[in-house]
């Protein structure tokens, strides 16, 4: 029996379920937005502490955002605050992550309501207003009437924007404003856009920008995808070169085929085959993590 794919993102991953912690969901909302907020009221990025005039604690800015899996970072929660996960938090009592907390929290929460819902990995053009496209995980939940659109949980605190380029519903992204990785892959190899022009930061600041880049952002987001939803700096099926360095071309001409299936309207089915077939896109059991902070090991996934 094929898998219908609105039944598959309605139901939790091993990184979405809030497991034994179940319980903690039972007064939150149903609507989307309002789960978007409550989400965006208990995290805090790594980078924003100074928009709140605070400063992480370091065990909290190294670790906290090595949490892979919703249930752990729910115990962090409720150990640093027992209040209902509805009741926003200080900023001194909240997880410490990344967009992809923010997304994976709000995703999981509306898969607990029965709202079909992914994470997608790309590039979004509206933290800064000089055309440069930053590393993003958002959130894509299905809409009755509408069907797929993007939102992005931590644009629900206007407080938060107000320095940033989003002039837009939080909860309805434009698409050329967040551009998933095959997309963004795409538009570069088009000539369409500079892959200077995406990455972590720009080619000034380090070496994480460009096609090899962005092949990576391909990798992760068709496991999301698949409902895998590693930390962003868990890697698997690179060609083994170093960031900063060009693609082979037989590595390009690979994510030539490989982008369209993950770009645009998104087939369920190709998805499925490309990630369960292909050796060098299927996430192995065990991943090599390069921690920001704690440097690279070897995890073994649930």
């Amino acid at each position: 029996m094929s898998l219908d794919p609105l039944d598959f993102y309605a139901a939790h991953s091993a990184f979405s379920t809030p497991g034994e912690l179940a319980h903690l969901y039972a007064d939150l909302p149903r609507d989307p937005a309002r789960l978007a907020r409550i989400s965006r009221d208990l995290l805090v990025h790594r980078v924003e502490g100074p928009l709140f005039g605070h400063t992480h604690p370091t065990d909290r800015l190294h670790n906290d955002a090595e949490t892979r899996y919703i249930d752990d970072v729910l115990r962090i929660l409720v150990e640093r605050d027992g209040a209902p996960l509805g009741r926003r938090r200080e900023v001194g009592d909240r997880f410490v992550g990344t967009c992809r907390d923010f997304s994976l929290l709000h995703c999981s929460f509306l898969r607990h309501a029965g709202v079909p819902a992914r994470i997608r990995s790309g590039f979004a053009d509206y933290f800064t207003g000089d055309g440069f496209h930053f590393d993003h995980v958002v959130t894509e939940y299905w809409d009755g009437t509408r069907g797929w659109l993007l939102a992005d949980a931590q644009l629900t605190d206007p407080g938060i924007t107000a320095g940033w380029n989003a002039d837009f519903d939080p909860m309805d992204v434009p698409r050329d404003r967040f551009l998933v990785a095959g997309r963004a892959w795409q538009a570069i190899r088009e000539g369409a856009a500079d892959q200077k022009t995406f990455g972590l930061h720009p080619p000034q600041d380090g070496p994480f920008w460009g096609e090899r880049f962005v092949a990576g952002n391909i990798r992760l987001d068709l496991a999301m995808l698949n409902r895998t939803e590693t930390l962003l700096w868990d890697v698997w099926g690179d060609d083994g070169g170093e960031f900063g360095e060009p693609l082979p071309e037989e590595v390009r001409r690979f994510y030539d085929r490989v982008a369209p299936v993950v770009a645009g309207e998104v087939s369920f089915a190709a998805v499925r085959e490309l990630f369960t077939e292909d050796d060098t896109l299927r996430t192995p059991p065990t991943v090599t993590c390069y921690a920001p902070f704690n440097g690279p090991s070897q995890v073994t996934l649930r």
